[in-house]
């Protein structure tokens, strides 16, 4: 079986299963329109830990907890965990994998890095490379913030295109034993920069790059955004998801009708709201707790699920380089017996 399509896309010889999930979310995101789908909310911003940092871990933490019994496995069942955040060094991650004890792959894919790391994950076990890989990513509103924009006690007010990043964790337990959902191809995205340079303009940033594998998937696949119950991005919001489809109709593919971003539903109808949602913890938690769930009751048949990250840093926008954008896809499908 040839493997590899070209262009970054990959099919499976092998199914890779989905054998367990797992979410952790801040107040917020439990008290939004998909609160009944995750699995833990924290009381509060800092759950009891004396800095965001040190909640962000435990937030990470949890759904991998939720995943692992979710998969009725022990760590010691796990043969490595791929995954990431977005903070300087992915402490979070790296710090978790410490405390797990487990051997592990650290990604910095910005908010595409949940996809990056369930494609990774899916080609290594699709080779042999071991039986139960643990991919997880996280974000926490406040240590983003503090990173790449201003410290909260500024007050600093959001610009009509800023979008909010998700205080959540998402954990998905991939497997060589079969189970009902199964990663059956992905694309490894190309970086790509239409010259923005606004860091409060994200959707902008990454919708081009969502755009390319979106596209780039269709074609090697030889499928049509109707031949999937959903062509899910993770991070676009609004602004991004306009502009998708207006780039996507632009060559001559219409996304109308199965098009849903995972920004613009964590936050779907809340006050101050007005963007949506971003971060690792945006796509991690909605795919983890929304759909994969949803699908495993039988409402989606074949997912393409693409998560969209801004390579950028606070130091390099400041000297006037634009952002790039990354997306990475994976194709989930369904099946019976």
């Amino acid at each position: 079986m040839n493997k590899w399509l070209g262009e970054g896309t990959v099919v499976m010889e092998h199914p890779v299963y989905i054998r367990g999930v797992g979410t952790a979310v801040g107040s917020t995101e439990a008290q939004g329109p998909l609160g009944e789908y995750f699995d833990v909310a924290a009381p509060d911003a800092t759950w009891g830990e004396d800095s965001f940092e040190k909640a962000e871990k435990k937030l990470f933490t949890e759904a991998v907890k939720q995943a692992l019994q979710n998969a009725g496995l022990g760590i010691r069942g796990v043969d490595m965990m791929i995954g990431g955040d977005l903070l300087n060094q992915i402490i979070t991650a790296s710090y978790a994998a410490r405390d797990f004890g487990l051997r592990f792959i650290g990604l910095y894919g910005a908010c595409s890095s949940m996809t990056e790391s369930l494609a990774l994950g899916a080609m290594l076990l699709d080779g042999g490379f071991g039986e139960n890989i643990l991919c997880a990513t996280s974000s926490h509103f406040a240590t983003a913030e503090r990173q790449f924009r201003y410290p909260l006690e500024l007050g600093t007010p959001k610009p009509p295109t800023g979008q909010d990043t998700v205080t959540g964790a998402g954990a998905t337990v991939l497997s060589a034993n079969k189970s009902s959902l199964c990663i059956t191809a992905a694309t490894v995205g190309r970086v790509v920069d239409f010259g923005i340079s606004d860091a409060n303009n994200m959707g902008a940033a990454m919708a081009p790059a969502a755009t390319e594998t979106i596209l780039t998937h269709l074609e090697k696949r030889g499928a049509a955004p109707g031949d999937f119950d959903a062509i899910i991005t993770g991070d676009l919001g609004i602004f991004g998801s306009e502009l998708l489809a207006d780039l996507a109709g632009r060559c001559g593919v219409s996304l109308a009708g199965v098009h849903r971003d995972c920004g613009k539903l964590i936050y779907a109808g809340m006050k101050n709201k007005r963007c949506g949602a971003s971060g690792c913890g945006c796509c991690a938690t909605v795919l983890n707790g929304y759909f994969l769930k949803r699908m495993a009751k039988g409402e989606y048949r074949r997912l393409l699920v693409v998560a969209t990250g801004a390579l950028m840093s606070p130091t390099i926008v400041q000297q006037g380089e634009s952002i790039p954008g990354i997306a990475h896809a994976v194709e989930i499908e369904r099946r019976e017996g």
